[in-house]
């Protein structure tokens, strides 16, 4: 008997189960505070409210001791219990200082963003040396890669004033997610507002840029509603480079007696020129997405929840002759999950629960290609706060084309003093082929149809420290190991390139973090992540994708809010790719947190470098982006 005519029934008997304890949970009422993923500890809701403030006062930022997060865990837990190296990346605070998340995503030097155009309008996001296809994201917990290709993964169908924060973990995370958490997680978390208001921003800049953006916020009683739209265009830096991203979304929050109640709706359409991107051709393409998520708890220990996503993606390999070459693909991806968490003793917890995931797509040059896969995991996790902590699971994924994948994990933490943690940490990941991977084909390019999934086992040790609330900071040393990794190569520059595994891939590096707050509206961060591959693993094959990550990246940040109101960041970063030359980026903002007329003005490679994050595609040099944002009305809850 086959593994898949023996999966079905298997994994149906523990849905059953877990629906039976669910149902059992809410009529005997536990008062259980554990949460499922992507869920906070606060009882009425999965996104912790920022202390209740003025609707008119500037929004000044404030130290803050902890910071819950759920990206690694299956419940939420203050940052410093984490015995994953994680980064937190708040949105909330100082927004008029960043024009898109990839600014964000720059202050993370173990994060490559390899970007082909300003704005975040196509970008492909690595971590510690993994490919961006073994880089998983998330939208509120839920996946959002394409099985089409990695290239789409960072098209969230929300806009920038939707999100409250970026968690990501660096390492190894399929004992949670599933496929594709190689290099590690970046959880995109939306905000529940807490107050009424209508806010209008808009800007105007260097390359013909053009920005319009607004939200609209409910809060009555139990109901929490947020409507955000924006539009962001430019005529191209160079020929061929203009774009125009329009975003829309609607994230609706329910307090009810049965449990907390999520919905997400969003689209996005992205028409960009793409000079260069692939080849040398003046090609051009248009990616469009809708995304519909819900979530339900049921009770206190258990929460279901279902996702749809559908992108298309339009590419013309000559944008003034598209009768020469013309691909459309339409990709759709059904997700439904069910989580449940036992209290096991006085300290430890036990999760586990069920996912289902259906992949399909229609393509005129990969053909209609389908595929599914169903997971159960366990999961035991101890804390005893102050003094260690301990994090044991497994988790078992079945395909329709592959065999099983089994991902366990363990991680512990020990605190040596109230200002110094040990921790380490072992995982093991994979990642299945993308449908590009497996039958893309055109005159450059061969997929391959026998590719095996990648494997990988991930190690990390690190200390993490804190001198009081002012000074903090952390090191961390880590290594991945690889087998049948994934890349497009050719033993020459005029071969085609073509897709295969390879083996014996390694990346060895370290991480290290300072920060200090020096006033509680002022901060200074400066992050370093070294990085050094296995070069000898495709045997003199020349790399498409994976020889292309950075050996030194360095990043230093100060932000500030004055007593006059007036909001402040610079940021300064120095990356040196493998066998590349080095670049410095240095950006600045400023902005003026008034009451209800908020003037900015953001600065982008100042000193106007020349750099490439992918070989061949040039990137912006110096712009200006200047606006204002307006509080057009606003109530206090």
């Amino acid at each position: 008997m086959t593994l898949s005519r023996v999966a079905p029934p298997v994994l149906a008997l523990g849905f059953v189960l877990l629906c039976v304890s669910a149902g059992a949970s809410a009529q005997t009422g536990s008062s259980s505070s554990s949460t499922p993923i992507s869920q906070s500890s606060a009882a009425d809701s999965p996104h912790p409210p920022a202390a209740q403030t003025n609707a008119n006062a500037p929004p000044v930022p404030a130290p803050r001791k902890e910071t819950v997060v759920v990206t690694g865990f299956f419940e939420a837990i203050p940052l410093e219990e984490s015995e994953r190296a994680i980064t937190v990346l708040d949105i909330t605070e100082a927004p008029l200082l960043f024009n898109t998340t990839a600014d964000y995503l720059k202050l993370d030097p173990s994060l490559d963003l390899r970007q082909r155009g300003q704005n975040g309008i196509q970008g492909d996001l690595s971590i510690r040396g993994g490919t961006f296809g073994q880089t998983l994201i998330l939208l509120d917990g839920i996946r959002m890669n394409d099985a089409q290709s990695g290239h789409h993964s960072l098209n969230l169908p929300v806009p920038m004033e939707a999100l409250e924060s970026v968690e990501v973990l660096r390492g190894a995370g399929s004992t949670l997610y599933g496929a594709d958490a190689v290099g590690g997680v970046v959880n995109f978390r939306t905000r529940r507002p807490e107050t009424s208001e209508i806010r209008l921003r808009g800007g105007l800049g260097s390359f013909g840029t053009n920005q319009q953006r607004v939200t609209a916020s409910a809060v009555r009683g139990p109901f929490f509603q947020q409507l955000a739209a924006s539009r962001d265009l430019s005529t191209g830096f160079i020929e061929n480079r203009d774009y125009r991203n329009s975003l829309i979304s609607s994230t609706t929050h329910i307090k009810s007696g049965l449990g907390y109640t999520r919905i997400l709706l969003g689209m996005m359409d992205r028409p960009f020129g793409a000079q260069g991107f692939y080849g040398q051709f003046n090609s051009w393409e248009r990616t469009k997405g809708w995304t519909a998520m819900a979530s339900q708890e049921l009770g206190s220990r258990t929460v279901a929840s279902f996702s749809y996503r559908r992108h298309t993606d339009l590419f013309v390999l000559y944008r003034d002759r598209p009768q020469v070459y013309t691909n459309h693909h339409i990709s759709q991806t059904w997700l439904g999950s069910i989580r449940r968490t036992e209290e096991i003793g006085a300290k430890g917890r036990l999760h586990y629960g069920f996912e289902a995931l259906h992949d399909d797509l229609e393509s005129t040059n990969l053909g209609f290609r389908e595929r599914g896969r169903q997971a159960t995991y366990l999961n035991y996790d101890l804390r005893a706060a102050g003094r260690f902590s301990l994090t044991a699971g497994t988790r078992y994924e079945l395909f329709q084309a592959w065999s099983g994948q089994l991902s366990p994990t363990l991680a512990a933490g020990y605190w040596l003093s109230s200002h110094a943690k040990l921790r380490a940490s072992v995982s093991r990941a994979y990642r299945v082929p993308s449908f590009t991977d497996l039958y893309y084909q055109d005159p450059a390019n061969r997929g391959n149809p026998d590719l095996r999934p990648e494997r990988a086992w991930g190690y990390e040790a690190g200390l993490d420290w804190n001198a009081g609330q002012s000074i903090d900071g952390e090191l961390t040393v880590f290594q991945r190991r690889e087998r049948d990794g994934i890349d497009f190569v050719r033993d020459s520059p005029n071969a085609i390139w073509q897709a295969r595994n390879f083996q014996r891939l390694r990346f060895t590096g370290a991480e290290a973090r300072a920060r200090w707050r020096y006033r509680p509206a002022a901060s200074a961060e400066v992050a370093y992540t070294g990085l050094r591959g296995a070069q000898t693993a495709l045997e003199g094959m020349q790399s498409r994708y994976t020889f292309n990550y950075p050996v030194h990246a360095f990043v230093g940040t100060w932000q500030a809010v004055t007593r006059g109101n007036m909001a402040l960041r610079t940021r300064l970063g120095v990356t040196q790719r493998y066998q590349r030359a080095s670049y410095m980026l240095w950006d600045v903002a400023v902005a003026h947190h008034g009451a209800r007329f908020r003037p900015f003005v953001q600065f982008a490679n100042l000193a106007d470098r020349t750099y490439e994050e992918i070989p061949g595609v040039p990137m912006p040099g110096r712009s200006i982006l200047g606006g204002l944002e307006i509080v057009a009305w606003t109530r206090a809850r």
